[in-house]
């Protein structure tokens, strides 16, 4: 049974810089193509960083206001000093670029970026090489998927493909994303597997699993009689 991965929706003509791109390029990247990032690449396309809005606007933040001296100075304010006086992308950029690939699931990806607090991740090949970008709205592609679409991934590979079960005994209803099972199957494991399994499939928001089953072959063996 295969889930979406990065791959499925990610973006893969990425603009990207340099690592001596000016300033002013960078910052018309951004604006021209419509995006709030660009990854910082060297000749061979490997990632070095990342240069965000966030990274651009610290120049319009301390712009007329000269550093002052202090004994005590934090490291974010130190880095937003620094990167206020930057002039290229590689003094700019974030790094090290918190990254991903194109075979990772989609959850790996939403847990990463919320985890690192970031809003995109550029997606590497088994070389390091950058292939594309996903972002927060292009993991959210996955739940545009039809109903009909969801309904017959369940049926087929989780019904028909691991389960075996014969068609007719167990009915699948979806509506705008959430899945309910009913019928009857023979052993609890099996109708637990079917719950189990349906709520990997891709675009799936929940799962109401209303089977029965005729064995409990979960229950404990009872005491043998002395």
């Amino acid at each position: 049974m295969r889930a979406w991965q990065v791959g499925d929706v990610m973006t893969g003509d990425v603009v990207s810089v340099a690592g001596e791109t000016p300033y002013r390029q960078v910052v018309d990247a951004v604006l021209r193509h419509g995006i709030s990032a660009v990854p910082v690449v060297d000749a061979d396309r490997r990632v070095l960083g990342v240069v965000s809005e966030a990274d651009l606007l610290h120049k319009i933040e301390h712009s007329g206001h000269p550093q002052q001296r202090r004994i005590f100075v934090g490291r974010r304010d130190r880095d937003a000093r620094e990167k206020a006086d930057a002039l290229l992308a590689r003094d700019l950029m974030t790094a090290p670029a918190v990254t991903t690939h194109a075979d990772a699931p989609l959850p790996a990806a939403a847990r990463t970026m919320a985890r690192e607090q970031v809003k995109r991740l550029p997606v590497l090949d088994d070389l390091g090489r950058l292939v594309g970008i996903v972002t927060r709205s292009d993991l959210l592609r996955v739940h545009l998927r039809s109903d009909t679409e969801i309904r017959m991934d369940v049926i087929q590979e989780v019904l028909r493909r691991v389960l075996a079960v014969r068609d007719g005994l167990v009915s699948v209803q979806v509506r705008d994303g959430a899945v309910t099972l009913t019928g009857r199957l023979d052993q609890r494991t099996d109708v637990e597997v079917a719950g189990r399994l349906t709520t990997r499939i891709s675009g799936v928001v929940r799962v109401v699993n209303e089977i029965s089953y005729d064995l409990d072959d979960q229950a404990p063996a009872p005491d043998p009689v002395r």
